[in-house]
C-alpha cells in the first residue's frame, strides 16, 4: 500500500514507523521543510518498549498535492491544525479513503462533509512521545479501533493484517460512539492531569485526585449511562497501564500550547448540558485549563 499521514506530530511519527515497518511505502507530510528534508536524508527513529530503536525509510515533503494518489490518507493532526487540512483534501480526488486520528467529537461532523467517498475514524490507546524531527519514542501498547463512518472497508480490512503486537488493530461499527467513549475517557484523565500537573498514575496513587477521578465519572454516569460501555474499572486500568505516560493536555501545558480541551472535554458538556446535566466537577476542570492557558502559565 502507498499510504500518506498528515501530521510529525508523536502519532503520526509512530503510526507511519510502523506502517512503514509492514512493508508499506509510507510518505510523511509535516509543516516545516527542514524536518521534511531530515526524514527524506535519514530514517524515523523509534524508540522501542525496550530500548532498542527502529530506523525506517521514510519520504517526507511539506506539499500534499505534489504526491501521486495514494492507497489511503491518515490524518494525524491536532484539532486545530484541520481546517487547513479539510481545504486541501477537498481538492484531492474523491476516491482516496481518509483515516482521521484525534481525540474528540468536534471533527465527526467537519470531516463527513468532505467529498471522499470512503471516510473513517480512529481511536488510538498507545502511548507516544515525540523526541525530536525524525525520533518518536513507543511509550505503550494499546489498540488502534477504526470505524468506517462512511464507504467501502477493503483497504482497512488490510490494515488488519500488519501483524504487529505492538500495534493491535480492530475495526468496530459505530465511529461516532467509538470517539466518544475515548472523550470520555480523555474527560476522566486529561483535564485533571494538566490542572494537577500529575502523571497518569497519580490519579490513582492520589488519593483526592482518584475522589475527583470518581465524581466526574459519577456526573457522567448520570447524563450518559455509561456504566456498561465504561465501567470505571476501566478507567482505572487505563490510569494504571498509562501510569508514567503525560497525558495530551499536560504535554500542551508543560510546553505552553493551546490544548484540546475544547474539542473533547468542551463537546461532551455541550450533549451534557442539551440532556440538562451540567457536570459541575467537570465543568470547573474545564474553566480551569482554559484559564491556565489564558494566562499562559507553565510547569
Amino acid at each position: 500500500m502507498n499510504v500518506v499521514v498528515i501530521g510529525a506530530g508523536a502519532v503520526g511519527q509512530l503510526l507511519a514507523s510502523f506502517l512503514a515497518q509492514a512493508q508499506m511505502h509510507v510518505t510523511l507530510v509535516v509543516r516545516r521543510q527542514e524536518q521534511a528534508d531530515q526524514l527524506t536524508l535519514g530514517h524515523l527513529k523509534r524508540i522501542n518498549l525496550d530500548g532498542s530503536e527502529t530506523l525506517q525509510p521514510i519520504v517526507s515533503t511539506v506539499n500534499l498535492k505534489s504526491l501521486p494518489q495514494p492507497d489511503l490518507i491518515v490524518i494525524a493532526v491536532k484539532y486545530g491544525q484541520l481546517p487547513n487540512i479539510y481545504q486541501q483534501l477537498t481538492d484531492l480526488p474523491q476516491e482516496i479513503p481518509l483515516l482521521f486520528v484525534q481525540n474528540g467529537l468536534a471533527h465527526f461532523d467537519e470531516a463527513l462533509r468532505l467529498p471522499q467517498h470512503t471516510i473513517a475514524f480512529s481511536s488510538v490507546s498507545f502511548g507516544a512521545q515525540t523526541i525530536d524531527g525524525a525520533t518518536v519514542r513507543h511509550r505503550g501498547v494499546g489498540s488502534m479501533k477504526i470505524a468506517i463512518a462512511r464507504g467501502d472497508n477493503c483497504v482497512f480490512n488490510k490494515l488488519l493484517h500488519l501483524g504487529n503486537a505492538l500495534l493491535p488493530i480492530e475495526l468496530v461499527d459505530d465511529a461516532e460512539q467509538m470517539l466518544f467513549e475515548k472523550a470520555v475517557l480523555n474527560c476522566l484523565i486529561n483535564p485533571l492531569t494538566a490542572v494537577l500537573q500529575i502523571k497518569n498514575g497519580d490519579l490513582l496513587a492520589n488519593k483526592q485526585a482518584h475522589l475527583l477521578m470518581h465524581t466526574i465519572y459519577q456526573e457522567l454516569s448520570e447524563a450518559f449511562r455509561i456504566e456498561r460501555s465504561i465501567p470505571f474499572s476501566a478507567v482505572t486500568a487505563v490510569c494504571e497501564k498509562t501510569a508514567a505516560n503525560t497525558s495530551s493536555m499536560l504535554a500542551d501545558r508543560l510546553r505552553g500550547r493551546k490544548s484540546e480541551v475544547e474539542s473533547i472535554v468542551g463537546v461532551v458538556l455541550q450533549k451534557a448540558l442539551a440532556k440538562g446535566y451540567p457536570l459541575p466537577t467537570l465543568r470547573t476542570l474545564y474553566h480551569q485549563v482554559l484559564a491556565l492557558e489564558e494566562s499562559g502559565e507553565r510547569y
